[in-house]
C-alpha cells in the first residue's frame, strides 16, 4: 500500500536551524486538497509556476470525496451525444432562481459560461462524466457523472489525486495554515503547522489560493448564524470547519451569505448518508409515514427540506423499484452501507415501513399514470418522469434533512479574487470552491458545487499565475523531492512484534483479507490484499479510516461515513492480524 506521507519539497529555499521555524519557498501555496484546491495545484503547475499544497487531514479529497451526484454543465458535447437540449441562458437563470436571486451575477455568469469547457478538461485529465441525469431546480438534464450513475466524489477524487501524483507536486498532509503572511498590503506566504511533528512552517509565495470548504461540521460556527440548525447531523467531513474563512477574515477579507446554510433534504440519518437527487432524477419518488405523495420531488433542496420537516414525525420515505436499481449503480452502495428496506412487492414493502398497503400502492399507481401520461397532476413535476415503477422488488429509504452546504464564505469577484471591507482586491489572495461566498446565492442547487470547484479552481490558478507574471514563476521542473513518512503520532511507543501479518473477516460481498505490516513496533501499512467490496465505497475505507488506524497505532477508530460492513470487516482483520 503506497504510504500516508508528508511530502517535502526542497524548493530553491528550504531551511530550518533546531528550534526555530522552518521555512520554504514557491510560487503558489494552496490551502486545502479538496476537488478545489487539487484543481488548482494541476492547472498553476501545467501553467508552469511551482506549487505546494497543504492538507491538514492525512488525506486528500476533502467533502469532494462524498459528493454523490454530478457536475452541472451546459452546452457540452455529452449532452450533444445524448440529444439534450440546454443552453448556458437556462444554466445561468436556474442558478439564480435557485439562489433567490441574490447570487454574484457576474460570478454566476462566469460559473455557467465557463462549465462547458471544464467538462472537457476534466474528461482530458481522465474522468468519466459520461451519463447526464436530471436534477432538482433545473429545467434541463445537465448533471454530468460516471457512467452508470455511478457517485461522482470517489471517482472525482481518484482522477485529481492521480493527477497531483503524476506531476510530482509537493503536498504537506497532516499541516494546518494558521495565518496569510501580509507585506505592505500583499498576501506573500502562508505560517502553517506540522501536527505530526509540532513544527512551525513559513512558506513564502508570490500568490496563495484558500480552498478550504465551507464550515458545515462546525456546529459552534453555523448555529451562530442559523440557532434553529442546533442538533442536526451533518453530512461533511471533520475538515469542514471554516478554518480558511476565519482566516481570511482576520487578513481583511470581506464575508458575504453566511446566514445562508443549506440542509440536503434526503439524508439517511443513522449513517448521515447522502441520497443523491440523481435517485429521483431517475424516477424515485417521496412518500410521508401515511404513504402518499406530498410534494414534487424536484424541488429545491431548500423547500423540499421544509416541507419535510413538516410531514408526521419530519421523516419520509424514497421509494423505487428494481429497474431503478439496475441503472444506477450508486444503489449498490447503498445496499452495502445497509440502508435499503427491501420488498418482494409493494405490500411486503408497505409492512416494513409499517405503511397501509393499499394506501402505497394507489400512490405509486397514480405516480406510473403522471409518467405514462408525462403530466404529473397533483404536484406538477416536469423532470425526472422516464421511467415508471413496476418492477420488483422495490426499495424504500428513510431520510429527513441534515446539515450540508454552506453557501456565504469569504467574497470573490469572477477572477477569484479575495475582496476585502473596500470591496477592493487584496493583492495576492485568491479562493475557490465552498470557502467561498456569492455563487449560490440563498440555496445551492445540487450538482452545482462540483462545477464550482472544478470552474473557479481552475480560475484562481490561472489568475495567480497571470497575477505573478510567467516570466517571474519560480517554474517547477527538476525539483528535487524527498518522502518521509511521518504518519504516526509521534507521543505513541511501540507496542507491536515486527513482521508481516494477514487476517481475514467477512465483509458485505465477501471476505476481506487484510495484510498488516509492523516495522520496529509500529504499524507501518495496512492494505486489503483480497476484497470484493464495491470500490467508492471500500474508497472511504482506504482514504480515512486506514491513514487514522497507522496514525493513531490502533484498529480502534471509525472515521468512515457510510463504510458500514466495509470498515467492521477491516477493523476486525486488522485486530485479528495484530494478535497473531
Amino acid at each position: 500500500m503506497k504510504k500516508i506521507g508528508i511530502l517535502f519539497g526542497i524548493l530553491i529555499l528550504c531551511t530550518t536551524i533546531f528550534g526555530e521555524t522552518k521555512k520554504y519557498e514557491t510560487d503558489v501555496v494552496i490551502i486545502g486538497a479538496g476537488g478545489a484546491g487539487m484543481t488548482a495545484a494541476i492547472e498553476a503547475f501545467d501553467a508552469g509556476a511551482n506549487v505546494i499544497l497543504l492538507e491538514k487531514m492525512a488525506f486528500p479529497g476533502g467533502n469532494t470525496v462524498r459528493s454523490k451526484g454530478g457536475l452541472n454543465a451546459a452546452e457540452t458535447s455529452t449532452q450533444k451525444e445524448m440529444k439534450i437540449t440546454d443552453s448556458v441562458k437556462d444554466f445561468y437563470e436556474d442558478t439564480m432562481k435557485g439562489g433567490k436571486n441574490i447570487n454574484d451575477p457576474e460570478v454566476v455568469k462566469y460559473f455557467t459560461e465557463n462549465s462547458a469547457e471544464t467538462v472537457e478538461w476534466l474528461k482530458g485529465i481522465g474522468m468519466d462524466l459520461n451519463d447526464v441525469g436530471a436534477g432538482a431546480g433545473a429545467k434541463n438534464p445537465r448533471m454530468h457523472r460516471p457512467t452508470g450513475g455511478i457517485s461522482i466524489g470517489g471517482v472525482l477524487v481518484k482522477t485529481l489525486a492521480g493527477n497531483v501524483e503524476k506531476r510530482n507536486i509537493t503536498v504537506l498532509y497532516r499541516t494546518e495554515a494558521q495565518s496569510l503572511v501580509i507585506n505592505d498590503g500583499k498576501v506573500e506566504g502562508v505560517k502553517a503547522k506540522d501536527l505530526v511533528r509540532n513544527e512551525d512552517l513559513e512558506i513564502s509565495s508570490k500568490a496563495v489560493v484558500i480552498a478550504t470548504g465551507g464550515f458545515a461540521a462546525n456546529e459552534e460556527l453555523y448555529t451562530k448564524y442559523r440557532k434553529d440548525l442546533k442538533g442536526f447531523i451533518t453530512t461533511n467531513h471533520p475538515g469542514a470547519d471554516g478554518s480558511g474563512i476565519v482566516m481570511a477574515e482576520k487578513a481583511g477579507a470581506e464575508l458575504v451569505d453566511m446566514e445562508y446554510i443549506q440542509t440536503n433534504p434526503t439524508v439517511e440519518q443513522s449513517k448521515a448518508e447522502v441520497i443523491s437527487e440523481s435517485v429521483r432524477g431517475n424516477g424515485a419518488i417521496f412518500v410521508n409515514k401515511k404513504g402518499v405523495r406530498f410534494i414534487s420531488e424536484m424541488e429545491t433542496r431548500d423547500k423540499l427540506s421544509a416541507v419535510i420537516l413538516e410531514q408526521p414525525e419530519e421523516y419520509v420515505y424514497i421509494i423505487f423499484d428494481q429497474g431503478l436499481r439496475e441503472r444506477m449503480k450508486a444503489v449498490e452502495e447503498m445496499d452495502q452501507i445497509g440502508i435499503l428496506i427491501t420488498g418482494k412487492d409493494l405490500k411486503e414493502l408497505a409492512a416494513k415501513i409499517s405503511v397501509e398497503p393499499k394506501v402505497l400502492e394507489d400512490s405509486v399507481a397514480k405516480w406510473n399514470g403522471y409518467v405514462k401520461n408525462g403530466k404529473d397532476e397533483e404536484f406538477g413535476r416536469t423532470t425526472g418522469m422516464k421511467f415508471v415503477l413496476e418492477k420488483g422488488p422495490f426499495y424504500a429509504i428513510p431520510v429527513a434533512p441534515g446539515v450540508h452546504h454552506t453557501m456565504g464564505g469569504i467574497k470573490i469577484n469572477s477572477k477569484t479574487e479575495v475582496l476585502g471591507k473596500d470591496n477592493k482586491a487584496i493583492k495576492g489572495l485568491y479562493a475557490a470552491g465552498e470557502v467561498t461566498g456569492g455563487v449560490h446565492g440563498a440555496n445551492r442547487l445540487g450538482g452545482n458545487a462540483v462545477a464550482d470547484i472544478i470552474i473557479f479552481g481552475r480560475q484562481a490558478a490561472k489568475q495567480s499565475v497571470e497575477y505573478i507574471g510567467k516570466d517571474k514563476l519560480m517554474g517547477n521542473k527538476n525539483v528535487e523531492k524527498s518522502e518521509t513518512a511521518v504518519k504516526v503520532n509521534p507521543e505513541l511507543k511501540a507496542q507491536y512484534k515486527d513482521g508481516t501479518y494477514k487476517a481475514t473477516s467477512k465483509g458485505h460481498n465477501g471476505d476481506i483479507t487484510v495484510e498488516v505490516v509492523v516495522k520496529d513496533g509500529f504499524i507501518d501499512s495496512i492494505k486489503a490484499v483480497e476484497s470484493k467490496e464495491t470500490e467508492m465505497i471500500f474508497k472511504g475505507v482506504e482514504n480515512e479510516m486506514i491513514p487514522a488506524m497507522i496514525y493513531n497505532q490502533t484498529s480502534d477508530v471509525d472515521m468512515v461515513t457510510g463504510a458500514t460492513v466495509s470498515s467492521r470487516a477491516v477493523r476486525s482483520a486488522v485486530k485479528k492480524a495484530l494478535k497473531n
